[in-house]
């Protein structure tokens, strides 16, 4: 499987860190510098119109720090992020944002290579989530899911499922005005459900693309769809291009 490039969004007050980090990515053929702004501000706007899927980011900036940033956006809309900063006294806050790493300056390019392993082990754990898998790899997909409830089981024609979400190490399956839980996680399922007809638009969001009526752009980057029986529900920055393919929006 192609592996995509890593699109990179530089965000820092200092113009020569930003020199910097652009020359510690040198040696990463693998990552393009999409973007680089000097504020919250900037970056906020440059996330919402870039769709960046790294973001590599100070903390203490004119007009707000970076946790800021962080806090006021979905945290599953968010791009993967590397703190890059001179105090070293926030690592434990950066991680509890769910940062990848935390690298401080100046520099060192060993210490950011390191930093980049972890990255793309991530980068290439979302990009498995999002491929075309089938169930034996010949290209046949589940038609039915068995569902136990109480003492009996369900059986569902995967065509009747409208969409399906995770919770936690299972998953709730939405057929109409009923709703199942299902021990599986989202990840398994997703492999056995042709892609033809089902569409990842979230982290744990599934939909069946046979029931999606619109698709809404709303303020500040955000975007849901619409099913037929008018639900509504996010659509995801992360999986929004695949989503316009697949939908064939222009």
């Amino acid at each position: 499987m192609t592996i995509a490039r890593l699109r990179a969004l530089l965000v820092d007050d200092e113009m020569l860190a930003r020199v910097a980090l652009r020359q510690a990515l040198a040696t990463h053929a693998d990552v393009d510098v999409v973007g680089e702004c000097g504020n919250v501000q900037e970056a906020a706007q440059a996330i919402a119109a870039l769709s960046p899927d790294l973001l590599f980011l100070d903390i203490q900036m004119p007009g707000g720090d970076g946790f800021t940033l962080l806090r006021d956006h979905d945290a599953t809309d968010l791009p993967l992020v590397v703190f890059t900063t001179a105090f070293a006294n926030h690592a434990l806050e950066a991680f509890d944002v769910n940062a990848i790493d935390y690298v401080l300056k100046p520099i060192d390019q060993a210490r950011f290579d390191q930093a980049m392993d972890r990255v793309k082990k991530h980068w290439h754990g979302l990009q498995r989530d999002r491929r075309p898998a089938s169930a034996d790899g010949n290209g046949h997909y589940i038609k039915r899911i068995s569902v136990q409830t109480d003492e009996r089981s369900v059986v569902i024609p995967v065509a009747d499922i409208d969409w399906v979400r995770a919770d936690d190490n299972y998953v709730r399956i939405h057929v109409g005005s009923h709703s199942y839980l299902h021990r599986e996680t989202l990840r398994h399922l997703c492999e056995t459900l042709d892609p033809n007809h089902f569409l990842r638009i979230h982290r744990s969001i599934v939909v069946n693309m046979n029931r999606i009526r619109e698709v809404h752009t709303l303020f500040q980057g955000h975007a849901e769809v619409v099913l037929h029986d008018g639900t509504r529900l996010d659509l995801s920055r992360r999986f929004r291009n695949a989503a316009r393919l697949a939908l064939g929006i222009r």
